[in-house]
């Protein structure tokens, strides 16, 4: 891949040299230059990039008491979830306390 020095696009090769479809500057071709554009060595595999989960351990409750029998706790988790169709929304609530999960529309 080779930048034109005049106008910084995108140059094309034709033949032996480098041409800029936007202001027609050329540059002559360096096979070494080329080369080493498609060289991979000295490049490292990371592997795909962590993705941070905005649901997990999130910390801001709402006061909703469960619906548990066993649990007496007014705090749960919640999130938004749009229902099929688009017409409206659902609240997903997780009780801090026993993890019971309910929701409400």
């Amino acid at each position: 891949m080779q930048f034109c020095d005049e106008c910084g696009s995108l140059m094309h090769t034709a033949g032996d040299t480098w041409v800029c479809r936007s202001c027609d500057h050329e540059d002559p071709r360096d096979a070494n230059a080329e080369a080493a554009m498609a060289i991979q060595d000295g490049q490292r595999d990371d592997g795909a990039p962590a993705v941070a989960d905005a649901t997990h351990g999130a910390s801001e409750t709402m006061q909703e008491p469960c619906p548990a029998d066993d649990c007496d706790s007014d705090r749960a988790n919640y999130q938004m979830m749009p229902k099929p169709g688009g017409s409206y929304e659902v609240r997903l609530f997780t009780c801090v306390e026993c993890g019971h999960k309910w929701r409400d529309s």
